[in-house]
């Protein structure tokens, strides 16, 4: 047997069974192993996580499951058989945290159901990600992340003014979701360690979303006028919004202040437009916003993006040149703060990923394993952690239970 190194992290020594496919799930997943988590992956080759098939290529190099499975261990499992499930059962009384999002009722099909797995282990946490929680008139329902974000409220207000609503980005609604459950585990870990209690953690997608909100929520009941998609506008700031510049690059500006509004006209050398009376006092601008968008997406066109929002910066002028991805993923300060790092598989392919959001200091999780190949800790999981012989792992594979 190969010992897996340690990794460190606040979460070291905390073991988490990973029962999850496609993106909300794994993605808790993944944060967690960014903490120092041991999160184990339950996989079969019959049943394969959706991830590992989208990219039109093998199962163990798909983009989106190399993207989303660092520091990740996978196991085979088959769990259509009551050999597999018992197998299973035992890895459950050895971890802390059962994460799922299978569809609604399917861990209670497999007899995996809180009051279940708390009978194989009774302070276990299990996390739960269903669209509509795990209970209530809508629990039965299933979705992808369009879906969250779309019955959360947010894809009706993302767009602008008189325009289809755009929706959100497929990813949003299942990082957010995922994050939102690893959060929560970490709190049932802190309860647990308080009281020696665990806990049923039941996470709805659609809520999570609606928390994302914000005061959008409340707003009909409090003013009678019902939110809208509004584009890059503020409330309380004009000018705030996304403005062209040269060669199809944009600029972001927002005037929280009359002495930026000033410093605005200046740099652009806007004298006239900033003793506009349509724009000379916020609530006006506030009041004339569209021409004051099109008025400064003439002045800020024949600019530089990144000569310019320094010049306003340098002002005191809030501007930033918007990012594109092809801009990110080769910016000099992203890579030297660690926002990415270069991870190796058991092949020995290296390839760079997005890092976690945060540094810690003094025991930050070592971050440089990437995606496993499937069932690529079998041995680890079936000899080191459950204890079998190396004959009766041989036995389970030739009879594809472990599949």
């Amino acid at each position: 047997m190969t010992l897996l190194p340690q990794r460190g992290g606040p979460l070291a020594g905390v073991r988490v069974l990973e029962i999850t496919k496609v993106w909300a799930g794994p993605y808790a997943g993944k944060l967690l192993a960014f903490l120092g988590a041991e999160v184990i992956k339950v996989e079969s080759r019959s049943n394969l996580d959706e991830m590992r098939a989208y990219g039109g290529v093998d199962i163990n190099s798909a983009p989106y499951f190399l993207s989303i499975n660092q520091e990740v261990q996978s196991v085979q499992v088959n769990m259509k058989s009551d050999e597999g499930m018992a197998l299973l059962r035992d890895m459950i009384a050895k971890s802390d945290i059962v994460i799922d999002n299978l569809r609604p009722g399917a861990m209670e099909r497999l007899g995996l159901g809180y009051e279940d797995v708390r009978a194989i282990r009774p302070d276990i946490i299990q996390v739960s990600v269903k669209m509509y929680g795990t209970d209530g008139p809508l629990g039965y329902q299933t979705g992808y992340a369009p879906c969250f974000a779309a019955l959360g409220g947010l894809s009706y207000l993302v767009g602008h003014e008189g325009e289809t609503p755009r929706g959100m980005n497929i990813r949003y609604g299942d990082s957010t979701v995922g994050a939102s459950a690893a959060f929560a585990a970490i709190a049932a870990l802190h309860h647990r360690a308080s009281t020696g209690e665990g806990q049923f953690v039941d996470v709805s997608a659609v809520e999570t979303l609606s928390s994302m909100v914000g005061d959008s929520l409340f707003a009909h009941a409090m003013t009678g006028v019902a939110p809208q998609a509004d584009g890059n506008a503020h409330p309380d700031m004009a000018p705030h919004g996304c403005y062209p510049c040269a060669g199809g690059e944009w600029l972001s500006i927002a005037v929280a202040s009359e002495d930026e509004w000033q410093a605005l006209g200046r740099v652009l050398g806007a004298g006239a437009l900033v003793g506009d009376t349509r724009f000379a006092e916020l609530s006006a601008r506030l009041a004339n916003r569209a021409a004051l968008d099109t008025a400064l997406a003439e002045l800020t066109a024949g600019h530089e993006a990144s000569g310019l929002a320094e010049t306003l910066r340098a002002a005191g002028v809030p501007a930033f040149r918007s990012m594109s991805s092809l801009d990110l993923v080769s910016d000099d300060f992203l890579w030297a703060s660690g926002a990415y790092r270069m991870v190796t598989d058991a092949r020995g392919e290296t390839r760079p990923v997005i890092g976690p959001g945060w540094r810690m200091s003094p025991d930050e999780a070592t971050i440089e394993r990437g995606a496993p190949l499937l069932g690529e800790h079998n041995d680890h999981v079936y000899r080191e952690i459950l204890g079998l012989s190396q004959d009766r792992l041989d036995e389970l594979i030739a009879r594809a239970i472990v599949d």
